[in-house]
């Protein structure tokens, strides 16, 4: 049975009429157009569906609407302020940390929640917070180092 689901996408309130045990990857893509999130291996381990449910990394393609409600969902779209990319997003750029750009999304999302839980991490704690989002081009160490970077920046530190 459908229901009326309300909560905040990337900052402004929406509603969605669905089955509650509809996935948010799917609701993101098709109702919202929103399709910065990607459909990677649909089991919730690649981690490119990642996206942020109040502040904390998710897998979307996993998570029920019925889980979202009156809750906050951020995507890779909500990040940027305008024109402004998040630091994250510009660390990513500024250190080429990626390839295919297929994982990206979900690795800056992750990112973002890891630095937002622990502003000051170390490598192993960026290899071990990353380590569940896959990139099959080798892309880590320029993700690592863009990791690094953000969290610099977002203390001020650049």
């Amino acid at each position: 049975m459908e229901e009326k689901i309300k909560f905040e996408l990337n900052g402004k309130p929406v509603e969605v009429q669905l089955e509650k045990t509809e996935k948010l990857l799917w609701v993101l893509r098709t109702h919202f157009n929103l399709t910065g999130t990607k459909y990677g291996c649909g089991e919730g381990y690649c981690g490119s569906c990642t996206v942020l449910l109040n502040d904390e990394p998710v897998r979307s393609c996993g998570t029920t609407m019925e889980e979202v409600a009156g809750k906050k969902v951020v995507t890779i779209e909500g990040l940027a302020d305008g024109d402004k990319l998040h630091p994250v997003q510009q660390a990513f750029v500024e250190n080429d940390a990626l390839q295919c750009g297929y994982c990206t999304p979900g690795m800056i999302m992750n990112a973002v929640g890891l630095l937002k839980r622990n502003p000051s991490p170390t490598r192993q704690e960026i290899i071990d917070g990353m380590n569940d989002n896959l990139c099959r081009c080798g892309a880590h160490t320029r993700i690592f180092k863009a990791i690094e970077m953000a969290a610099a920046t977002m203390k001020g530190g650049k």
